[in-house]
């Protein structure tokens, strides 16, 4: 992250701007752009429309900011944001810290579906690398062998963004999908187990999530 243009010697004064707006912050600036792109997505935020929103002149913008990257970084480290669970139950099992930590994951990404296409190049903000921190330190507690827990971590980083992506992309509506599975009935012959578990009309995304989820974590637990 760029310094602050003041923290640099030599450097002139701030631009002025619209005295009816708040004082720019990174924290204004990283809650705007992160509305920007839930409205517009990742190709609709520029740094003169983001200035706009904010109330700002684009020099007044860069002074906190070094680039549009800097933005997307901002935006990213605040919708992965993690609080933990509401309670915290000293005695309950790590399956349940785990499947909240990455249902929590999961739903803050759809929440602002460009995330997703974000993260991947991104992976080293700090509220990611808390949740992957947070991550390893209850799977090796739960007894996973440090030879295993890069494994672990990134097959269940795998199975998040894999899940989230698949849902974030998949637009059809019931219509759609009662008619691709029509169609799936038309050539049963040839796909027959796919047609008689109905497959094109399961659309119980959360569900599947999690039992996927348990299946991941049975592999997991100590023997």
């Amino acid at each position: 992250m760029a310094a602050k243009r003041s923290d640099i010697p030599g450097k002139r004064a701030q631009p002025m701007q619209d005295r009816s707006e708040p004082p720019l912050s990174l924290e204004r600036i990283a809650g705007t752009a992160v509305e920007l792109l839930d409205a517009q997505g990742v190709s609709g935020l520029t740094m003169r429309k983001l200035a706009d929103r904010l109330g700002s002149g684009v020099m007044s913008l860069y002074w906190h900011v070094d680039n549009k990257e800097d933005v997307f970084d901002l935006a990213l480290n605040l919708v992965l944001e993690y609080h933990g669970p509401p309670q915290v139950d000293k005695s309950q099992d790590w399956r349940a810290e785990v499947v909240h930590m990455l249902e929590d994951w999961r739903a803050s990404m759809l929440r602002h579906p460009w995330s997703a296409s974000l993260l991947p190049r991104r992976a080293l903000g700090p509220n990611i690398l808390n949740r992957l921190e947070l991550l390893s330190k209850i799977l090796s507690g739960a007894g996973v062998a440090d030879a295993d827990l890069n494994i672990a971590i990134w097959s269940l980083w795998n199975y998040v963004m894999g899940a989230t992506i698949t849902r974030a992309s998949f637009d059809l509506t019931d219509d759609d999908m009662a008619a691709a599975q029509q169609c799936l009935t038309r050539l049963s012959e040839h796909y027959p187990t796919i047609e008689r578990s109905r497959l094109l009309l399961d659309n119980d995304w959360d569900g599947a999530f999690r039992k996927g989820l348990d299946f991941l974590l049975d592999g997991l637990s100590p023997r």
